[in-house]
């Protein structure tokens, strides 16, 4: 559909958009809770429970982009309902599976479809706010995927305790039918093109080569906590390879497939880097604070979670506020002061009595990273949104993404290969580097907000 449309069109997408966005963001937290009790059941190896989650966020990075260019090319209302369509029916093969082989398999068939959902998400908020409101609907999107983000440990634990491992994936099932049903009620896309033509269009060689980059790339880091970054070498060089060659391919490419109004775009490759390093940091010290919590101070997980609610609440909290911040002060110093707290929280946990020592210190520092990271994370998404070029919202959200996919598992990464002899909370300052690099990318946005027409393509 091209440009924004009101009336009940308006006020449904962003519910669809928020939803999709939820359903994805409560099956990554959920599943946590269910391995313990699928291990067991299925008597699973430790391997093949790793491959649960390795194997669903390699499907989802490796295809997301591509889902993006898809949904500029043939409507992104289609790809979102082919997306949550499948991706209820693969949860609930999960639900049914009688062996972890089967598990492992529909987990990636998951991630396929989580991949065809999530551009999507973010193509519906060009559709249904004018410029001038799209910051509101994208601090709601960010409001509502932190609450998810917090609540699945806790929804995850009452439904394996009450019904068992297999409950968190039946859940799937009705909500992806309902947003199915939302999907359906939205408008038909209208039959538009880029400004670029046929500048839709790609190669099967490029796809193939960014979804093996994409691919690899994750696989090694995913890996790192258990192999070392000397063990991970190879993959990287590999991902390294693989990702010359597409560089290479690209400069050649008559219709590239990161097209190249995208890749000129320096608010949108700035407001990327931003969401990695932002994303790394975050999931990083999250992970590090978990272990020392439960490992080193002997905390319980529900009491681990409420230490860390401050987080939580301050995301809900702060994603408005960085919306009217963003309005007032503009993209650039609303992120800078985001990465500033980012960084501010992760020194909190590191210095004296961080890190769970002091309960009162782990509040007020996992505050500091609640906000900060609910200004990093309206600014970036508003930006990479509202700055897209015509037609290619699809490839940018897929884009974006794909930074929120990398940048937590390179966090986590950086969390254990760069451990002491304090374990992983001796990372905490090597975390605080890498969001503190976020600085560069948010100096490099706007100062003043731009708004830029709705993009043409079909939602």
């Amino acid at each position: 559909m091209s440009g924004a449309v009101g009336g009940g069109a308006s006020r449904l997408a962003l519910p669809v958009s928020a939803g999709a966005a939820v359903l994805v963001a409560l099956d990554g937290t959920v599943l946590l809770m269910a391995q313990p009790g699928m291990r067991r059941e299925l008597d699973a190896t430790a391997a093949q429970l790793q491959w649960t989650s390795t194997g669903y966020l390699v499907a989802v990075a490796a295809l997301l982009v591509l889902a993006g260019r898809l949904g500029d090319r043939y409507g992104h209302r289609r790809t979102l309902l082919v997306g949550v369509l499948g991706f209820g029916a693969a949860s609930a093969g999960v639900a049914l599976a009688p062996g972890v082989g089967w598990v492992v398999g529909l987990r990636v068939a998951q991630g396929v479809f989580g991949a065809l959902l999530q551009p999507g998400t973010l193509a519906l908020l060009r559709l249904c706010c004018p410029p001038e409101r799209l910051g509101r609907a994208v601090a709601v999107r960010t409001g509502a995927i932190a609450v998810a983000a917090g609540a699945g440990p806790l929804l995850g634990g009452v439904l394996v305790d009450g019904f068992g491992w297999r409950a968190v994936f039946w859940i799937n099932v009705p909500v992806a039918a309902l947003l199915a049903v939302m999907t359906l009620a939205l408008p038909a896309p209208a039959p538009v093109r880029a400004a670029a033509g046929d500048a839709q269009r790609f190669g099967l060689a490029a796809a193939a080569l960014l979804a093996a980059a994409l691919a690899v790339s994750v696989h090694a880091l995913s890996r790192v906590p258990e192999r070392g970054w000397g063990g991970a070498a190879p993959e990287l060089a590999l991902a390294a390879v693989l990702a010359g060659v597409l560089a290479g391919h690209e400069r050649q490419a008559a219709n590239p497939v990161v097209p190249r109004p995208v890749a000129r775009s320096r608010p949108v490759a700035a407001s990327l880097f931003l969401l990695l390093t932002a994303s790394a940091g975050l999931f990083g010290t999250l992970f590090s604070t978990t272990f020392r919590l439960q490992d080193a101070l002997h905390v319980g997980p529900s009491e681990t979670a409420l230490r860390m609610l401050p987080l939580t609440a301050l995301m809900v909290l702060g994603a408005p506020a960085a919306e009217r911040a963003l309005r007032a002060r503009g993209p650039r110093w609303t992120a800078l002061a985001g990465v500033a707290l980012l960084v501010a929280g992760i020194a909190g946990l590191a210095g004296p009595g961080g890190g769970g020592a002091s309960v009162a210190a782990t509040g007020v520092a996992s505050a500091l990273l609640g906000a900060g990271f609910a200004a990093v994370m309206v600014t970036a998404t508003g930006t990479v949104v509202g700055d897209a070029p015509a037609g290619y919202a699809g490839v940018v959200g897929g884009l974006k993404q794909t930074a929120m996919n990398i940048g937590p598992t390179l966090g986590i990464a950086a969390a254990t290969g760069t451990a002491t002899g304090a374990g992983t909370h001796g990372a905490l300052p090597a975390l605080a580097l890498l969001a503190a690099l976020g600085l560069l990318p948010a100096a490099a946005l706007p100062a003043t907000r731009h708004l830029r027409g709705p993009a043409v393509g079909s939602a």
